[in-house]
């Protein structure tokens, strides 16, 4: 066995989850995957995985194993098509991170349009509510607001904003709001992310600044449920306007406090420092900002 095969060996049982089902797919019996590995890890005289019953553990060193296994490979991709022919034509496995709503709402279609233009492509989607660790083997996360690892590097897609609104149901009899204290007087969904509560909504206006610690009966991780909520009338939400913006044009969401808007809530691609010169990733990049102006400017159009 030589060192490639090793990596392609180790990718491949992580990817299964198990050493049944990387036998079945190997068409070989679990005995000999797990000698394979056996032979792996003294080879490198460390433990890569822990095994229990039912599932396998990555070990520290499994981990920093796994994500360079990842690396080496789309690199070695990356030579022989640059040897096959053109190095500008897009090529190999693309590993693209992004949180649930609008990974699903927007980023899977712009995917599959994306791999649609590119028939040597092969396009892996991961959905996350928290943002990837950079050890966990991704080419491109897609995330909104500041990025939280500085050891990524980060390229600003869009500007972007999230806005305050509600269900006409909800805002008929209830106080007015015309500044954002009296956000105090209401209901508001707060939306929970990474473990942390997110119960305070800070609104700007021009210069001034106002930051509300905001209550309500309901709260979730999941910002499309909190979105559902606020449709049926349960309180007020703060989101993005690619999450409410198609509510607010049909008016089954109106927007309150028009004149202030939250904190920037910009989308970022974030991709480990290694990657910038695959013609994947450029391609990629290229191809979601223009598609991301052009759905904004259809949106202020509309």
């Amino acid at each position: 066995m030589n060192a490639v095969s090793d990596l392609e060996f180790f990718l491949q049982l992580n990817q299964c989850g198990s050493m049944v089902a990387t036998a079945r797919q190997l068409g070989v019996t679990p005995p000999v995957i797990s000698r394979r590995l056996q032979e792996l890890e003294a080879r490198l005289g460390i433990v890569l995985l822990r095994r229990t019953t039912r599932s396998l553990q990555l070990t520290e060193a499994g981990q920093l194993y796994l994500a360079e296994a990842r690396r080496l490979l789309a690199e070695i991709a990356e030579l022989e098509g640059r040897v096959r022919g053109d190095p500008n034509q897009p090529h190999g496995l693309l590993r693209v991170n992004a949180s649930f709503g609008f990974g699903r709402r927007h980023i899977a279609p712009l995917l599959a349009d994306f791999a649609r233009q590119y028939p040597r492509l092969e396009v892996e989607l991961q959905l996350s509510d928290r943002p990837p660790r950079r050890q966990e083997g991704f080419d491109v996360a897609i995330r909104f607001g500041q990025p939280p690892d500085a050891r990524l590097h980060a390229s600003l897609l869009l500007r972007n904003r999230r806005v305050l609104c509600a269900a006409p149901a909800y805002l008929a009899g209830r106080p007015p709001i015309t500044q954002p204290r009296d956000l105090l007087r209401h209901d508001c969904i707060v939306i929970r992310e990474n473990h942390d509560t997110h119960g305070s909504w800070v609104l700007q206006q021009g210069e001034r600044e106002e930051t509300v610690k905001v209550r309500g009966p309901l709260s979730s991780n999941d910002g499309e449920t909190a979105v559902q909520w606020a449709m049926q009338g349960l309180g007020l939400v703060l989101r993005s306007w690619w999450d409410v913006g198609e509510l607010l044009r049909s008016g089954q969401l109106q927007r309150v406090l028009p004149d202030w808007q939250s904190e920037p809530a910009d989308i970022y691609a974030l991709y480990p420092p290694a990657q910038p010169q695959q013609a994947k990733l450029r391609a990629w990049l290229e191809f979601l900002q223009a598609a991301l102006q052009s759905q904004q400017a259809l949106a202020v159009r509309s």
